[in-house]
């Protein structure tokens, strides 16, 4: 091996050895992300615009799980193996969105939200959740549609599972 040769090695050696003690920035957010047109439950597959009310999303740092609904989130969310302590969750605040069309920057966490149930109002498949980021909002609107406020750590299978007719808080 040539002297100029030799050179050219070592400093290529050192440009890699250089590379790799660069510490790898990470791109990963945990903030909630826009749904798009095309976009499909994890849970279901239907296309999550499709239907009114709010939509929901996992997002961890192996990607984000969309959802066509609260209760098909909190349903998933529910099954034990997929309870990460770093996941955050998000829902949307109908305290701020319209009914049919949810607005996107009114993402709130999952876990501090106001929950209705048994409303009567529109959405994907089973339970409709009405989630909200305000206590009286969501207050207000299970008292006009006599349903009821749940909190996060209220919801279980057993919630998600109720027959429609079931659902107002006098049954």
């Amino acid at each position: 091996m040539g002297f100029k040769t030799r050179v050219v090695a070592t400093l290529l050696a050192c440009l890699l050895l250089t590379a790799c003690d660069k510490a790898v920035k990470s791109s990963f957010s945990d903030a909630p992300v826009a749904f798009h047109p095309n976009d499909e439950c994890h849970v279901c597959g239907m296309v999550i615009n499709e239907f009114p009310g709010p939509k929901g999303q996992v997002v961890e740092r192996g990607g984000v799980k969309k959802f066509c609904s609260t209760a098909e989130m909190l349903g998933w969310w529910l099954q034990p193996e997929n309870h990460h302590d770093s996941a955050k969750l998000y829902v949307h605040d109908m305290g701020r969105s319209h009914w049919d069309t949810p607005d996107d920057r009114h993402l709130i966490d999952a876990r501090t939200a106001f929950y209705v149930i048994g409303t009567g109002l529109k959405g994907a498949m089973g339970v409709v959740l009405a989630s909200f980021a305000d206590e009286a909002k969501a207050q207000k609107v299970a008292t006009d549609s006599d349903g009821r406020v749940l909190r996060f750590d209220q919801i279980d299978l057993a919630v998600l599972q109720q027959p429609m007719g079931m659902m107002h808080s006098g049954h």
